[in-house]
């Protein structure tokens, strides 16, 4: 499988972050408070959608400790090797019985070539979220994080995200919790920078800012 080493890198004179900032006078404030932003994609597209599996509905630091373990017990993380473990073995790190069939799933399609992940790349977003939802415990909101945060696609938004959702009511001072009528509208706006716009909302959330203020900018 295709590993590659990218990052995404944002900076004040970026036409992403021009774009946005004069489509829209809350996000161009969003921009002006975070600066420079960079992130560094996954390169090992299986061992990421792994990562997503045992990630869900876990706390971060729990969903580390068993991605540790699952390490440990694997040695490298690969199709054959998670199909060569017992569901004995996978439980010792941790993995509950659906995550263990969801990542054998996983698996099983990569190696087959049912989702061939050295050919990903050059399919697109809608294609990759197709061939990405045919796994077990795969859904949209997993396509989505995969498409940003290992293919670094650049116009994703996903409205399903709490973590958005959450920026998004901060951002534009919203007394009720934003739709997703009210997501898709705002997101237009974004549009092709998608990507950046959920980078910077997610991170006035990483770094506590939208628990700061009710308002952004006030």
């Amino acid at each position: 499988m295709i590993s590659r080493k990218k990052i995404l890198r944002f900076q004040k004179d970026d036409p992403a972050l021009k774009a946005l900032s004069k489509a829209d006078e809350k996000m161009a404030y969003l921009i002006h408070l975070i600066g420079d932003y960079s992130l560094e994609l996954e390169e090992d597209y299986f061992q990421s959608l792994v990562q997503s599996i045992v990630g869900q509905q876990l706390s971060m630091k729990a969903a580390d400790s068993i991605w540790r373990k699952l390490q440990d017990l694997c040695g490298e993380v690969t199709p054959a090797r998670i199909l060569s473990l017992s569901e004995d073995e996978l439980r010792s790190a941790g993995l509950s019985k659906k995550k263990i069939e969801y990542i054998k799933d996983l698996s099983e399609k990569v190696l087959s070539g049912i989702l061939d992940l050295d050919k990903i790349d050059s399919m697109a977003d809608e294609e990759v979220i197709e061939a990405l939802v045919r796994v077990k415990g795969i859904g949209r909101w997993t396509a989505e994080m995969f498409l940003i945060f290992s293919l670094g696609r650049p116009d994703v938004f996903s409205v399903a995200d709490l973590g958005l959702q959450r920026a998004v009511k901060w951002l534009y001072g919203l007394s009720d919790w934003p739709d997703k009528k009210f997501l898709i509208e705002c997101s237009q706006r974004w549009k092709p920078y998608r990507t950046a716009a959920s980078l910077y909302l997610w991170e006035a959330k990483n770094r506590g800012i939208v628990d700061e203020k009710d308002v952004a900018g006030e």
